[in-house]
């Protein structure tokens, strides 16, 4: 593989494989890129006349659309394994514990951390939720694409209105520095962390500034438990704290749709997790137009089970998959994350793993307009990953988990599996930090 880092204003990209996503396969291809979009795409013998063009040949590679995780907690990658074997209600609590213990620099290296290894694995766009604008800003500085969704909380209606408007206040300061490569969102958390009118507020405040809106649904018993029983672990928590536990709806799901917050965001809302879903929920998504991420290794992880991914397909919902943070995951590999989606019992659904990973997690996030698949006009994101010599089978093309190239807007952020930046620097000090948590997390007891 030859190639000169950063952007030249024509590159040739040349591969033995070439999966556009949304056209046939070609064998021996080309992709060609001016600026930050796509000139052309086809078989290397019809390569158009370029002789200005960089050329850059991948080999014995398969060249893809960029892929998409629909959910990551970029900010959270330097606690992965520090919360392992934690109930699903302790690990929450853990995390909040760690957070306290970190500075905004060392979150800031945390989610630099996370972009790395994202941009390593061959992932162009990521939707990721945080508190802080820490992930909003590893995103624009280091080159991913993607929808920082800025979270916010409160159990208690008491606190609403102030969190509301300290959640305008972030919203104000990244639409500020927003791009067209890195848009801003809300999240309200949960609904065992978000009260009812805080919902309902967050929705219409998303509605009527333009924003999308991701948060956190029907993941665990435990959060079911507490929508539709006023019981459970939660319950008891919010109960401890004066908060009223009382049930507020039959599912997390139908909380949403009565509150209203289905329907004032529509195809705005992306649902992440959806594992607790009946036929009446997955109807009531769609109906709504929303969308969801799926992470099935965050929940084995945990134990939760798995998302209806088949029932949601076929009701027309569009499913795209997250590795979601890593310190519920060991590895940011999107293309396993599609694969396990795939193996789920009942689904046959007919899109296979690459597609999972691509084109439908941009229709999940409503940005297929733009990336997705490799076609003229839209976005330059591309990534590739080695194959075997003589690699055909399009819809059983197997790689590992690096990337040899990541181009996010015509950019190349990772070139022959090299992050193109101080990765070295970024990994010791969160090496640093996270032996410093070890040693916290052996003196802290968190059940």
């Amino acid at each position: 593989m030859t190639e000169r880092p950063g952007r030249a204003w024509q590159t040739s990209y040349r591969a033995s494989l070439v999966m556009p996503m949304g056209a046939e396969s070609i064998v021996d291809g080309a992709v060609l890129v001016e600026g930050d979009r796509i000139a052309w795409v086809g078989p290397r013998a019809a390569h158009p006349a370029a002789p200005q063009a960089r050329i850059v040949e991948l080999g014995d590679a398969v060249l893809a659309p960029g892929l998409v995780n629909a959910h990551t907690h970029l900010d959270l990658t330097v606690l992965r394994g520090l919360l392992d074997g934690l109930s699903f209600f302790d690990w929450i609590r853990g995390i909040i514990a760690l957070r306290a213990v970190l500075s905004p620099d060392e979150t800031l290296d945390s989610a630099h951390l996370g972009a790395i290894e994202a941009l390593e694995s061959g992932i162009t766009t990521v939707a990721d939720t945080a508190p802080t604008l820490a992930s909003f800003d590893a995103m624009l500085e280091l080159g991913l694409r993607g929808i920082a969704y800025l979270e916010v909380f409160g159990p208690d209606p008491a606190q609403c209105d102030g969190a509301l408007a300290e959640l305008a206040s972030r919203v104000a300061s990244a639409r500020a520095q927003a791009t067209p490569r890195v848009q801003v969102g809300v999240s309200p958390h949960a609904p065992y962390s978000v009260s009812d009118a805080l919902f309902l507020a967050t929705a219409r405040f998303a509605r009527d500034n333009g924003l999308r809106l991701a948060t956190h649904v029907a993941e665990s018993r435990a959060e079911s438990d507490l929508v539709a029983q006023g019981s459970g672990p939660f319950a008891t928590m919010l109960a401890g704290r004066g908060i009223d536990a009382s049930p507020r709806a039959r599912t997390p799901v139908a909380l949403l749709e009565h509150l209203g917050v289905l329907g004032l965001m529509g195809e705005d809302a992306l649902l992440v997790h959806c594992v607790q879903c009946d036929d009446s929920d997955v109807r009531a998504i769609a109906d709504a137009r929303a969308s969801v991420a799926t992470c099935p290794h965050s929940n084995r992880y945990f134990g939760h089970g798995v998302a209806p991914i088949a029932h949601f397909v076929r009701a027309g919902v569009s499913v795209g998959v997250g590795s979601d943070s890593l310190a519920s995951n060991d590895v940011m590999d999107l293309l396993r994350e599609a694969r396990t989606a795939a193996d789920i019992p009942g689904d046959a659904t007919p899109f296979p793993v690459w597609l999972r990973a691509t084109l439908m997690g941009a229709n999940a996030l409503r940005l297929a307009d733009r990336i997705g698949t490799l076609q003229v006009g839209k976005q330059a994101d591309l990534c590739a990953f080695p194959i075997p010599p003589g690699t055909t089978d399009t819809k059983h093309v197997r790689v590992g988990p690096k990337a040899v190239l990541t181009v996010v807007a015509g950019v190349e952020r990772v070139c022959a599996g090299q992050f193109l930046g101080d990765a070295a620097g970024i990994r010791e000090r969160n090496a640093v930090v996270a032996e410093r948590l070890r040693e916290w997390r052996q003196r802290v007891t968190l059940t």
